[in-house]
């Protein structure tokens, strides 16, 4: 194979894992539901006004 072969291939590659890592973190991120969401960021905030230290 010429190198502008291997190149090709391996751009494809890596569009291709690019895309199976985004549908994933989608898929991750649309199993929350909205109640689920809402407790995450009330503990989120609860934790960001407790005093440091």
């Amino acid at each position: 194979m010429r190198w502008w072969k291997l190149a090709g291939l391996a751009a494809f590659v890596g569009v291709a894992a690019t895309g199976a890592v985004v549908a994933r973190a989608e898929r991750r991120r649309r199993a929350y539901t909205p109640d689920q969401i809402r407790e995450r960021l009330h503990a989120r905030l609860a934790e960001a006004d407790k005093p440091a230290g």
